[in-house]
C-alpha cells in the first residue's frame, strides 16, 4: 500500500491518490481494466480486442486509399482487385493488427491481476514496445510465408516472401504501404496500456516523494501520461524501421 495523506472528496473525486482509486467509492477500475481482464472468458476478451482492432484498422485504410489518387475507384471498378485488396487486410492486416492488440491487453490484464505490483508497471513499458514490433515482424514474415502457398503470392516462392518482409516493413512507419496502416492500427492497445500504465506510475511516484506544486500536478494529470504514451509508441516507430533496416543488410 502506498502511504499518502488522502485530501477531502469533491464530488466523489479525490484530489490526491496514489491510483485511481478513492476511499470513499469503491474502486471501479480504469475503462481498460474492465473490457480487458484475465477473469474474463476467453472469447469475450478476443471479441474486445477485435472490436479494437477493427475499429483502429478500418479508419485508417480508409485514410490510405484516399491518399492514393485513383486507387479508390480502382477498386471500385475492379472486382477482382478489390477481392484481393480486402483478402490481403483479413488475411495479413486484421490477423497481424489483432493480435499484436490482443498480446498488449493480456500483458496489462497480468500485472493489472497482481494488484499493480512495485516495479511491474515500469517493466511492462520496457517490454511491450520491442515485444510488440517483434510479434509484428514475425507475424508478416510467417504470413507472407503461408501465403505462397495458400494464395500462390509472391509466384509461389516462399523465400522471395520472406525476402520482401525487410524492405516492407522498413517502410511501414512512413505509412507507406498496407503494412503502415496495419503497424499504426495497434495504436488502439497501445496507447490505452501505455497511458494508463505511465499514469499509474507517476501517481505513484508523486505520492511517495509527496511531490507538490504545479509542475507535480503537470505530470500526474492524464495529458502528459497520453503524450508520453505516443512519445513511447514512436519508440516502437522506430525499432520497427530500425530492425527491418536490419533485416535488409542481412539478406543482402
Amino acid at each position: 500500500m502506498v502511504p499518502v495523506a488522502w485530501s477531502s472528496c469533491r464530488r466523489g473525486r479525490c484530489l490526491h491518490r496514489p491510483v485511481d482509486a478513492c476511499p470513499s467509492l469503491p474502486y471501479q477500475g480504469t475503462m481498460i481494466e474492465r473490457y480487458f481482464s484475465v477473469d474474463m472468458p476467453f472469447w469475450r476478451f478476443s471479441l474486445n480486442a477485435l472490436a479494437v482492432s477493427c475499429g483502429g484498422l478500418v479508419p485508417l485504410l480508409l485514410i490510405y486509399v484516399a491518399l492514393r489518387p485513383g486507387f479508390g475507384p480502382m477498386l471500385m471498378d475492379n472486382g477482382l482487385a478489390l477481392r484481393l485488396f480486402l483478402r490481403q487486410v483479413v488475411t495479413n492486416g486484421l490477423l497481424v493488427v489483432f493480435t499484436v492488440n490482443y498480446l498488449g491487453f493480456f500483458l496489462y490484464a497480468v500485472v493489472a491481476a497482481r494488484n499493480f505490483p512495485d516495479g511491474a508497471l515500469a517493466r511492462l513499458l520496457l517490454i511491450d514496445p520491442p515485444l510488440r514490433v517483434a510479434v509484428f515482424i514475425v507475424l508478416h514474415g510467417l504470413i507472407y510465408f503461408l501465403s505462397a502457398d495458400w494464395f500462390g503470392s509472391f509466384g509461389g516462392d516462399h523465400w522471395l516472401a520472406l525476402r520482401v518482409v525487410g524492405p516492407t516493413l522498413a517502410a511501414s512507419a512512413r505509412f507507406s504501404n498496407l503494412s503502415g496502416v496495419y503497424f499504426y492500427a495497434t495504436l488502439g492497445s497501445a496507447i490505452p496500456v501505455y497511458a494508463t500504465a505511465i499514469h499509474r506510475v507517476l501517481v505513484r511516484h508523486s505520492a511517495r516523494r509527496a511531490t507538490v506544486g504545479p509542475l507535480a500536478s503537470v505530470l500526474r494529470g492524464r495529458p502528459a501520461a497520453v503524450v508520453l504514451a505516443f512519445g513511447l509508441f514512436a519508440v516502437s516507430a522506430l525499432l520497427l524501421t530500425g530492425s527491418a533496416a536490419t533485416i535488409v543488410i542481412l539478406q543482402a
